[in-house]
């Protein structure tokens, strides 16, 4: 029977990779083809991308299988263009964007290469929630704000309530580690929240000014 259970997790986190590989893409495509960005939390964004890079380095240096981690990997290389496309469009892209970017990759290369001691990620990994919680009531409030969604992909944030829904039962499978486990759960509530409000003031195409 635990055989069984296994292999539901593990089609699960292959159904739950597969599906983060095209998440960002309907958020890019959808700012490419508006040339905008409105309704778009560009604070929450950032808040994510260091939310999932500190959970990729703390399931990496405690050794959990990769499985159960690999979609932080894919989902950090989507927002690293997200970002990148967002600042284009706000015409933001600096020097300044330029050394937080070089600060950033720097800092992550001494956790993976276990140059910095991985009892800071342990630290670090419960603020993971109330950061990925932020960033999700950011984005949300920014959408009720402004009551456009017209640049905001609904099937992004589809997969994003569907992946952090599947990990529950993953990662109580795997490690059942309580930091984990409670963050896929907010996560999940929230992401869900931020679709409703998106399909709630995604604008008719006829309508749109």
């Amino acid at each position: 029977m635990t055989d069984i259970w296994t292999l539901i997790g593990d089609i699960l986190s292959f159904v739950t990779i597969a599906s983060c590989l095209i998440s960002k893409v309907p958020q890019i495509m959808t700012i490419y083809q508006q040339k905008s960005t409105a309704g778009l939390s560009m604070k929450g964004l950032v808040i994510e991308t260091v939310s999932y890079t500190i959970s990729t380095l703390y399931n990496f240096t405690n050794g959990y299988r990769i499985l159960n981690y690999f979609e932080y990997i894919i989902l950090l290389t989507q927002n690293y263009m997200l970002i990148v496309i967002v600042l284009f469009y706000r015409k933001q892209l600096n020097q300044k964007f330029i050394g937080a970017a070089v600060l950033y990759a720097l800092v992550a290369s001494l956790f993976s290469m276990y140059i910095l001691p991985k009892s800071i990620l342990t630290f670090l990994i419960p603020g993971t929630l109330p950061m990925s919680a932020t960033s999700k009531i950011l984005q949300l409030l920014e959408i009720l704000r402004t009551k456009d969604s017209s640049s905001i992909s609904a099937i992004t944030w589809f997969i994003s309530a569907f992946t952090n829904a599947t990990r529950i039962y993953t990662i109580f499978l795997d490690s059942a580690d309580i930091m984990l486990l409670t963050n896929f759960i907010v996560s999940t509530g929230l992401s869900s929240a931020v679709l409703a409000a998106v399909m709630y003031y995604k604008k008719p195409k006829g309508k749109e000014e």
